[in-house]
């Protein structure tokens, strides 16, 4: 499931001694799972710490301990530490950290909310927007809520059509178009301010 090199646990080891409290182990977590955000959290843990449903990897001289929801996204993880002139750098790769594309058997649903987070909404980040999906049509409508920068800005309507709708079309065989189910009227900070 996760390796970690002989050098990463002597890192540890070394590190766990000397704090010099009993039971101290490393807790391993992916933070954001699924999205461009995701990332990898690493941390000291003690017992009194830890959820108790983490999933305990016995190391030389400590236990890592792996957060139970990041199970899925942090197999094939590999932790090294690799020693240089300079001095050590630990690398934490994890191949599954940001999902794992659903295939052409996943439900509509699926497929769209991946464009949606890995496509789209890191778009729309740069103006600082972003779309939900609200429910999708039994005609293979999608229905998206727009926030922040783009909850009341006047340039939705091309985003949606020439982005949005242009993407999940491209992307999604199933969707036959978009729709927005946005109260543009309410928004506070539109990327660009609609007339009044």
């Amino acid at each position: 499931m996760i390796q970690i090199s002989e050098t990463a646990q002597t890192h540890f080891r070394k590190l766990i001694e000397r704090e010099d409290i009993p039971g101290l182990g490393v807790r391993l977590s992916a933070q954001n799972p699924g999205t461009q955000r995701a990332d990898v959290r690493l941390e000291f843990a003690e017992p009194s710490e830890l959820a108790g449903d983490e999933w305990a990897i016995d190391c030389a001289g400590f236990t890592l301990w792996l957060d139970a929801p990041s199970v899925p996204f942090l197999d094939g993880a590999e932790i090294d530490y690799e020693i240089k002139a300079t001095g050590g750098q630990l690398q934490i790769r994890a191949p599954k950290i940001k999902g794992v594309v659903p295939g052409e058997s996943a439900s509509l649903v699926e497929r769209v909310r991946w464009v949606i987070d890995n496509d789209i909404n890191p778009q729309l980040a740069m103006h600082k927007g972003h779309v939900t999906l609200t429910e999708i049509t039994g005609e293979g409508i999608v229905v998206l809520n727009f926030g922040g920068g783009c909850h009341g800005c006047s340039m939705v309507d091309i985003t949606l059509k020439q982005g949005v709708e242009k993407t999940l079309l491209e992307k999604v065989p199933g969707v036959t178009g978009v729709r927005d189910s946005t109260d543009h009227a309410t928004g506070d900070a539109p990327y660009m301010a609609r007339e009044a």
